[in-house]
């Protein structure tokens, strides 16, 4: 059974939607955290609707705040529940996708999902195992799950950029080559990496602005 995602969305600023980014949060958050990027991300995109769903489950004790999956090490989840926490949201995050995609009629090639810790985690499961590629992805502050399955299960390969704050100390900064290196291994052409400088586990404005460079190129503007 799917479960359908809430979402917030920020219209395009000229009012004609010509491209959509996916904002993916972090455990424990919520898609209004990273919504507020796209006022500044707006400005450079005025054809771009920016949509930020919630994870499909609230986190235990947490209110307001949502996970993808829950993990073991901090919540005393088992394994298999977070792989199966892990499975089912995939589904939901596919399904939510496809609907997104035929409500404004845009293409795969006219998405960009966005994610963030947790959210960046799903972002690189999802995307390069659904029949059409996505304009690119972009990956903040996290890491890529069962990388030796990657080569083997990889329908599509589509653009990624890296970025990682070297002073993370929630999600570890050799995140980014350990991801960088398996995706090369399993035959990606298209990845950036940018290291923030000074960084702990966030979004630094550097980091933003390499962000939306890789954006308005994979999208063609």
């Amino acid at each position: 059974m799917t479960r359908v995602l809430n979402a917030e969305r920020r219209a395009a600023k000229s009012g004609e939607t010509r491209s959509i980014v996916v904002f993916l949060h972090g455990y424990g958050a919520n898609g209004a955290d990273l919504l507020g990027l796209a006022d500044p991300l707006g400005e450079h995109l005025p054809d771009t609707m920016f949509v930020a769903p919630d994870a499909p489950e609230n986190v235990p004790g947490m209110m307001g705040g949502y996970q993808w999956f829950p993990i073991p090490w901090i919540d005393g989840s088992s394994e298999e529940e977070s792989m199966r926490g892990m499975d089912q949201a995939v589904t939901d995050l596919n399904a939510f996708l496809d609907a997104l995609m035929v409500d404004e009629d845009v293409l795969p090639e006219q998405v960009v999902l966005f994610g963030f810790s947790q959210g960046t985690m799903m972002a690189l499961h999802v995307a390069p195992r659904r029949e059409d590629e996505v304009a690119g992805i972009v990956a903040f502050s996290g890491r890529l799950l069962s990388p030796e399955a990657l080569a083997d299960e990889a329908v599509v390969k589509p653009p990624i950029l890296l970025v990682h704050g070297d002073a993370d100390d929630v999600v570890p900064p050799q995140s980014l080559p350990q991801a960088a290196e398996a995706l090369q291994e399993a035959g990606w052409q298209d990845v950036y990496a940018h290291v923030m400088k000074g960084t702990g586990h966030g979004i630094a404005p550097d980091g933003l602005s390499v962000a939306l460079a890789f954006m308005r190129d994979k999208l063609g503007l």
